[in-house]
This record gives C-alpha cells, structure tokens and sequence, in this order.
C-alpha cells in the first residue's frame, strides 16, 4: 500500500525525470549510469557495475563496449569511468572532485547486482583490487583477469578461496554476464 508521502516522493521523482531527461526513468534497454550522475531511485531491473581498469583514463575503454554489446538487455550499466577526469584531481579525502568519485563507486558497488571486475594486462589497478577484495564475498563477482596483469597469482588465488566466477575472455564475460541477469530476473 502507498503511503501519501511515498506516493508524492514518487510523483516528485517522475516530475523531474520528465523535466530533466533522467535517464533511468526509460524503460527497455539497457542504460548507462555513468559517474558523478546521481545512482537511480528505481531498482525496478538489475544493476551492473563495470568495474576493474580504468588507468585514468589512458586504458581502453572496455566498460562502453561491454556495456554495447548487453546494450539488449533490461540492466542499469554502473559505469566509474568518467569522461571529465582530471589528473589535476588529488587522491586525498579533501578533494571534493576525488571524494565524489570514491563515494559513487562505493555506493555503486554496494547497490550493484552483479560485478563485472576486468583486470587488464600491463595495468595494475589498484583500487580495483581493492574493490575485488571488498566484494570478494558478495556473490556479486564475475573477473576476467588475463595473463599479463601484474597480480594475476594474487587475483587467481583470491577468487579461488572465496569462490569468485572467473572467465577468460571478453566473450565468455558477456556470456556470464547475461546469464547472472537472468538469474537475476527470475528471482525477482
């Protein structure tokens, strides 16, 4: 049953959906939420976070074409790669630019479903791995983490002991992928 309140909060949020051009308000395919936009208020469909290397933005950008490849799917993408960093920002909790950027992600993970974790050979993404290590236990997990990745030991050990789901190519990534949807769907 609605409440008055929950009712008026909902209409409030369609009002500026409507208004603004929200995106997660679309229905259908897939969508991309991409970082620092605001993680949608309807969690009416599963949540898939891109995580793994980014290398500030020098990396290729594989998050968008995974996300192009599921683009049939009826997912929210959680996308951290940004398309206005700067090497100018400063990790360090004052930098209000870095701070928003380290709070999206951890309330993207938090929120997420499923956890896509790409480790790129010749990069050693150190956040994700911290992020690997954090979510380890979730469930959530799916890593594709290739010869070349300078932990791969660490990473292929890790996901061994806590039971992570790792693939070995970007075809079989999508594959999983869309299989932990489904599952997804059918427990809803």
């Amino acid at each position: 049953m609605r409440t008055p309140l929950r009712h008026l909060v909902s209409s409030l949020a369609l009002a500026v959906a409507v208004v603004t051009g929200a995106p997660f308000l679309r229905a259908g395919p897939a969508i991309t939420v991409t970082s620092p936009e605001t993680l949608p208020i309807k969690h009416d469909r599963p949540w898939v976070f891109l995580g793994g290397t980014i290398d500030m933005g020098a990396s290729v950008d594989w998050q968008t074409g995974l996300a192009r490849k599921l683009g049939d799917l009826d997912v929210v993408f959680l996308n951290p790669r940004r398309n206005d960093w700067s090497p100018a920002w400063r990790p360090v909790a004052t930098d209000t630019h870095f701070v928003q950027q380290v709070r999206w992600e951890l309330a993207a993970l938090e929120a997420a479903d499923v956890v896509v974790m790409y480790l790129a050979p010749n990069s050693q993404s150190p956040v994700s791995l911290m992020e690997l290590g954090l979510h380890a236990r979730s469930g959530k997990l799916i890593v594709l983490c290739p010869e070349g990745f300078w932990r791969k030991g660490n990473v292929d050990l890790t996901a061994a002991f806590y039971g992570v789901e790792q693939v070995s190519s970007m075809d079989e990534l999508e594959a999983v992928v869309r299989r932990r949807v489904a599952a997804r769907r059918a427990q809803s």
